[in-house]
């Protein structure tokens, strides 16, 4: 019995030596080949640019190509559904969307399970979202809007990037406590949605700043209101929602990256050092932040608990309005 449990001993500490060194190697070993990017909305959206804006930096600090696949669709579920099925082996990444905390309430027998089936990985930025109009309806301010729609009931109405979005269930906050009624115009992301507000086809559109701001500055659309608990650099003439009638109103959209539940701590935590890197670079800083954004850049575990709140927080807004996805 002595030579073998003396081999037994030696096996088991051989297995520990391998153990010990098996993870930092792993982790060293990544990444040895391309990274996607999920944008989990289609191109011309903010995730989009998101994507793109970090993809090109990221790719020179992974030291591998970063790739931007778009996989748009029913608010931003079908690309999150792909990645949480994706192998969870650090190479393919979901950049959502705010409505990433609202689609478990939207969407019935949605395909994964939020909070079990994804790894948070960072939550990247915030914005405050904005209310624009075509030139040709006449609006100047968020308070005209609110007195021709009691007056004229679902005559006009607004584009938002889909059901359920932030911007849809903002103003439909707003149409309930302003006792006004617009009638929703819901797209397939942010791309379509501007697209036809600048063409005139609908006369208002609610979204990030991000997205809209372009268009207001080449004079393509008029900001009439921002959702921001109080005015944005970019826009210092521009109130807020609360300065006209809705004392205390607040409510910003988000970006976050998320990878298949799995995916080794050790290569979450490297893509968040990745993404940290990257954020703190000047020029992809002044790209985002001139667009509104508020860069954020958290820790893993922070972007679980803000989207713990955000899921409770919009449960309770689609309950209460009986928002359904397609409508």
């Amino acid at each position: 019995m002595k030579p073998l449990t003396k081999t037994v001993f030696q096996l088991a500490a051989a297995l520990m030596v391998v153990s010990s060194h098996a993870l930092p190697v792993f982790a060293q070993a990544w990444p040895n080949k391309p990274v996607k990017l999920v944008a989990v909305f289609p191109p011309g959206g903010s995730v989009d640019q998101v994507a793109r804006i970090l993809a090109v930096p990221l790719q020179k600090v992974l030291g591998q190509p970063v790739i931007v696949d778009n996989k748009g669709g029913a608010s931003g579920s079908i690309g999150t559904a792909a990645v949480a099925k994706a192998d969870a082996d650090g190479y393919t990444f979901a950049v959502v969307f705010d409505t990433h905390g609202v689609n478990p309430s939207l969407i019935p027998n949605l395909s994964y399970d939020t909070k079990k089936d994804l790894a948070p990985v960072m939550l990247i930025s915030r914005s405050a979202m904005m209310v624009a109009a075509h030139p040709s309806s006449g609006f100047k301010s968020f308070t005209e809007v609110v007195a021709v729609a009691k007056k004229e009931p679902g005559k006009f109405g607004f584009a938002s990037i889909g059901s359920g979005s932030l911007a849809h269930l903002a103003l439909t906050q707003l149409q309930n406590q302003g006792g006004f009624q617009l009638t929703h115009v819901p797209y397939k992301g942010g791309g379509p949605a501007l697209q036809d507000a600048v063409a005139g086809h609908v006369p208002l559109i609610a979204g990030t700043v991000f997205l809209i701001s372009p268009q207001v500055d080449g004079k393509n659309l008029v900001p009439l209101a921002v959702t921001s608990a109080k005015r944005i650099a970019k826009y210092p003439d521009v109130k807020t929602i609360a300065e006209q009638g809705f004392a205390g109103y607040e409510s910003v959209a988000w970006w976050g990256v998320f990878a298949p539940a799995k995916t080794p701590p050790e290569i979450v935590k490297a893509m968040n050092d990745a993404l940290a890197t990257v954020l703190a670079d000047p020029l992809v800083r002044e790209k985002l932040t001139l667009q509104g954004m508020e860069i954020i850049a958290s820790k893993p575990d922070e972007l679980a608990k803000f989207v713990d709140v955000e899921i409770d927080r919009w449960a309770k807004v689609i309950r209460d309005n009986k928002i359904k996805a397609g409508e």
